[in-house]
């Protein structure tokens, strides 16, 4: 008992200001930049005003520099669904002393199943007054094992969960049919901007992953393109595969914003219908030209060859 109070002890300073990040094994700065650090919160600091190459993939703190140990992935099964733990802190998941401290909230306590404040809930610090005001977050992929080749160009959002974060378990769907990864795996990202409640700010981090379940070698992902504000008018969302959302930083940023919503806040690019995202798997991210391709017949195909030689 004497061991579990001074473990508890150690653990509270860290998450007083703590915000949300995913905790995989797949997942840059595991046990935080220094590698050996259970109590860690390194890759849950908030992103605000910092230039490209300090953001991107939380170079800020040295999460860059702590790749996931050799064989260690984010499974995604194509056609199914992931969950992801969500935490204020590596210590309240199950990745850190045997899962002890954990509960169904991101900082290991517990509160009522309707949380709710009229202000905002700053425990945990979810940036929101309930779940159903909760922003969204989004997983997307990258077909490059190399993190360095990874761009906002090359990561595609494959998953959005509506009304996340809120609880440290959130299921993300898989679109179904997804390509295989390159031989060293994929490369994930996680996001979420928060709507308002404190600064406004991002998160974003990166993970190892491979596709698993009923993969589709013949399909590829589309060039992914910027979101748009478009609450109200889906004439004007983007269609096809998007980008992640990048948003108040110094230098990188894919979207701007400036006003009030429809409810009469100021507006707050997220992953949800405001910005054309749909909840769950974004089915529309398949490069339709390469798979109308591969699914013409062989004859249509040779007679087409045989009419373009000169």
């Amino acid at each position: 008992m004497h061991s579990l109070l001074m473990a508890l002890l150690v653990l509270l300073p860290a998450a007083v200001h703590a915000h949300i990040a995913p905790f995989t094994k797949g997942m840059w700065c595991l046990n935080g930049s220094t590698g050996n650090n259970f109590n860690s919160d390194d890759p849950v600091l908030p992103l605000y005003q910092l230039e490209f190459d300090q953001w991107w993939m939380h170079a800020v703190n040295g999460c860059d520099k702590r790749p996931p140990n050799p064989g260690d992935f984010l499974e995604l099964p194509s056609g199914n669904s992931v969950v992801l733990e969500l935490g204020s802190n590596q210590a309240f998941t199950t990745l850190s002393y045997g899962g002890r401290f954990t509960s169904d909230w991101p900082n290991g306590q517990e509160y009522p199943d309707n949380n709710s404040n009229p202000s905002c809930i700053t425990s945990p610090n979810l940036h929101t007054q309930n779940q159903s005001m909760a922003a969204g977050t989004a997983l997307a992929i990258s077909y490059n094992s190399d993190i360095t080749k990874v761009t906002p160009e090359n990561l595609v959002v494959i998953s959005v969960a509506y009304n996340t974060p809120f609880k440290r378990l959130a299921t993300y769907d898989i679109p179904d049919g997804l390509p295989p990864c390159p031989e060293g795996g994929c490369i994930c990202g996680w996001g979420w901007i928060p709507n308002g409640c404190g600064e406004p700010n991002m998160y974003f981090s990166g993970s190892r992953c491979q596709v698993t379940g009923n993969t589709d070698k013949s399909k590829s992902l589309g060039v992914p393109r910027p979101p748009v504000w478009c609450e109200g008018n889906s004439t004007a969302c983007v269609k096809g595969p998007k980008q992640m959302l990048f948003w108040h930083q110094a230098s990188g940023n894919n979207i701007e914003v400036s006003g009030f919503d429809m409810s009469g806040e100021a507006k707050s690019p997220a992953y949800n219908a405001k910005c054309g995202f749909a909840d769950g798997a974004q089915n529309d991210i398949f490069d339709d030209s390469r798979q109308a391709f591969w699914s013409t017949p062989l004859n249509v195909l040779a007679e087409f060859i045989v009419l373009s030689i000169p």
